[in-house]
């Protein structure tokens, strides 16, 4: 019974102070609150036995239940409300926005992205709600960092290196996906009817048509310019009308002979019974002086083997019929030039003319003899040495043969002007000195010259 009394009497004491400093308050206004160090630093007796209780205006009262004196009185600022915080917590998880890769997917509640949405300001003390002390250190930082250094292995010590793939370049052919243009082509059929041979006909600008035209122009007396689409159309009709016709192919066309392939060893060449053909589309590029995959381009999807199919090619015309008194190779313009007894320029033909390490001959000789489809002796005592032959192999006849399907001899041994058996590489590339040409070009001078004509080899 006189505990309870004790006990009350201290209740009452601590209420009387409680009051006294509220009526010392300013009226309407809060209480004023004990300095921050007063109020976190509460000092406890070692006696655990407390008794705690609530004023009307929400203080935690700490009363010894010995001597009823009050131990503190605890404002409900200076408490740690951990209910509170983590409700507040969960607020501003609600309110943070997440994402997800790049994209912005809104707070977590809902969904639901407002851009005025208030942002809640972030803890000053990180996601440790519960370290309130503002005396709290940092970590010690850790131990000085050492970068240790090895040395370095010698030359004799590394791995080696695995040696790098050999890049070998392979010429590329030509794709018959690129498509030359048929008003070109136009101009190297009107050029080709007149004698002023572009080589193969395959709709495309370069130094062959602009040596043709020039040729051209020096025949005629014109002065056709490779843009006058006028002119060019009008001088067309004027010589044979358009550029391009039909042809139907025949079942000898289809039949051949022709081969798998051509070797590029000469003692393979020389067990072949002819130097024939590979195929119908080969043979009658040849025939109407067209690039064979310009050809193919302007004929899609058609069965060269079937008789009977029509074929697209260029209507080149009649060949040069007019008689030649002598002979220009011209080697650096890259062209050979016929001209009659008067000198006036009958025919022009591009032209590969020897080579740096097998030079075309200098000064004037004059034409020997002429051959057409003949047999090629090879002897490497005498010629260049092709491969690892070193005996003398005779090559059989045909297009595709070494010197082409025509051999115009000159009175200098082992040289002459000749066919090829790659058209479109004419002006392009290297001989072994003598004079080449597409084979229908050598055919055609072949025709007009004769025995004893003058061909002079300008540098």
């Amino acid at each position: 019974m006189l505990r309870k009394i004790v006990v009350l009497s201290a209740m009452a004491t601590g209420l009387s102070a409680l009051q006294a400093a509220a009526a010392a308050a300013p009226s309407g206004g809060p209480m004023p609150m004990p300095p921050a160090t007063d109020r976190q630093m509460i000092r406890l007796a070692q006696n655990s036995d407390v008794e705690i209780f609530y004023d009307s205006r929400g203080n935690r009262v700490l009363v010894d239940p010995y001597t009823g004196k009050v131990i503190a009185v605890q404002p409900p600022e200076s408490r740690l409300n951990r209910p509170a915080l983590r409700r507040e917590q969960r607020r501003q998880e609600l309110r943070r926005d997440y994402r997800q890769g790049d994209v912005l997917l809104g707070p977590a509640d809902d969904g639901y992205y407002s851009d005025d949405a208030l942002a809640v300001p972030a803890d000053p003390n990180g996601d440790d709600y519960y370290n309130n002390d503002p005396n709290a250190f940092p970590e010690a930082p850790g131990g000085p960092r050492v970068v240790s250094r090895e040395p370095l292995q010698s030359p004799d010590d590394q791995p080696a290196l695995p040696a790098s793939p050999r890049i070998t370049e392979q010429p590329l052919e030509p794709s018959i996906a690129v498509k030359g243009r048929e008003d070109v082509a136009s101009l190297q059929i009107l050029l080709d009817r007149l004698g002023a041979s572009p080589g193969v006909i395959d709709g495309r600008f370069g130094s062959n048509v602009d040596k043709a035209l020039a040729a051209y122009n020096e025949m005629t007396g014109a002065s056709l310019k490779s843009t006058d689409a006028e002119g060019i159309k009008a001088a067309l009709a004027e010589t044979g009308g358009d550029a391009f016709g039909s042809y139907t192919i025949t079942p000898e066309d289809a039949a051949g002979p022709y081969i798998a392939s051509v070797p590029a060893d000469y003692s393979e060449k020389a067990q072949l019974e002819r130097m024939a053909f590979t195929s119908v589309t080969e043979m009658l590029a040849e025939r109407f002086h067209m690039d064979e995959n310009y050809l193919k381009a302007i004929n899609p999807d058609l069965n060269f083997n079937r008789p009977g199919t029509i074929v697209k090619v260029a209507n080149f015309g009649k060949l040069v019929n007019k008689p030649v008194a002598r002979i220009i190779a011209d080697k650096g313009l890259k062209q050979v030039r016929a001209y009659n007894e008067a000198g006036q320029l009958v025919a022009a033909y591009p032209a590969t003319i020897g080579s740096g390490d097998t030079p075309s001959p200098t000064g004037i000789h004059a034409v020997s003899r002429v051959a057409l489809d003949p047999n090629y002796t090879y002897n490497p005592k005498i010629n260049f040495k092709q491969g690892e032959n070193d005996k003398v192999l005779t090559i059989p006849p045909g297009p595709n043969g070494p010197v082409g399907s025509v051999w115009i001899a000159l009175d200098k041994p082992t040289y002459g002007i000749h066919g090829t058996p790659d058209p479109s590489k004419i002006g392009k590339t290297e001989s072994h000195g003598c004079v080449r040409l597409t084979n229908w070009d050598a055919r055609e001078l072949a025709k007009i010259v004769k025995s004893g004509v003058p061909v002079e080899f300008m540098e």
